[in-house]
């Protein structure tokens, strides 16, 4: 690289950091705790309203080696609910395709990937199975959070900090961005702006481990049904 490239790519990055910081450090409309809240709290009775859910996504889990390389593990897959007890989540990456479904009664598991299928007697509500996916089988759903009848009681109590970002767009759609921080966890949410405040973006960055991975999931194709 010549002495005239590094000054340039030293002065983009310079530019970078001071809009960054002029983002981070002005104005109370774009770092106004309670106007972040109140718009989570927005999709939160957004969420809560709708009796079926269903998305479309693309999830990255970057992490850190031990040899201090950065590697991004992607997959996608489709996620259907439909309130009390109905849910039906698809996951297809480099490693493994798995196919859940719960009616109520019975979680069906298939790892087709590793050829393995199981059901368990699971009587309960979509809240109920998600934690069960996640605490019993390691095997959270994505956006596992987002699917709660009462996404702000789940989350809110454990936010330490809370920023809005002001706007920012998804695929052509305009959003709020919010960043949030809990003592483990830093995390952001891109909400689409208007009458349908529904995410389009979530990323989690896990502070207590090494290297910092974070989990970033894209949603699209939303589809939802509210309450008549």
């Amino acid at each position: 690289m010549t002495g005239r490239m590094r000054s340039r790519s030293a002065e983009a990055g310079l530019v970078w950091a001071l809009a960054l910081a002029a983002m981070l450090g002005g104005g109370t409309a774009q770092a106004d705790e309670a106007q972040a809240r109140e718009i989570f709290q927005a999709m939160s009775d957004y969420l809560g309203a709708q009796t079926a859910i269903a998305f479309d996504f693309d999830s990255t889990l970057e992490i850190v080696t031990t040899e201090d390389q950065k590697l991004a593990l992607a997959s996608s897959g489709r996620v259907e609910m439909q309130r009390p007890d109905k849910l039906y989540a698809t996951r297809t990456g480099g490693f493994a395709t798995v196919e859940a479904a719960f009616d109520g009664a019975t979680l069906t598991l298939l790892n087709a990937g590793a050829g393995r299928y199981a059901e368990i007697a699971a009587p309960g509500t979509v809240e109920a199975i998600v934690d069960t996916l996640r605490n019993d089988f390691g095997r959270p759903l994505p956006a596992a959070d987002l699917l709660f009848a009462d996404v702000a009681a789940e989350l809110m109590p454990l936010v330490t900090d809370a920023k809005d970002l002001g706007s920012g767009v998804i695929r052509g759609v305009e959003c709020d961005h919010l960043a949030f921080r809990t003592e483990e966890a830093d995390w952001q949410i891109w909400i689409a702006q208007g009458d349908a405040p529904y995410p389009c973006r979530y990323v989690i960055t896990t502070r207590d481990v090494t290297g910092w991975p974070q989990y970033t999931l894209d949603l699209r194709d939303w589809r939802a049904g509210g309450r008549g």
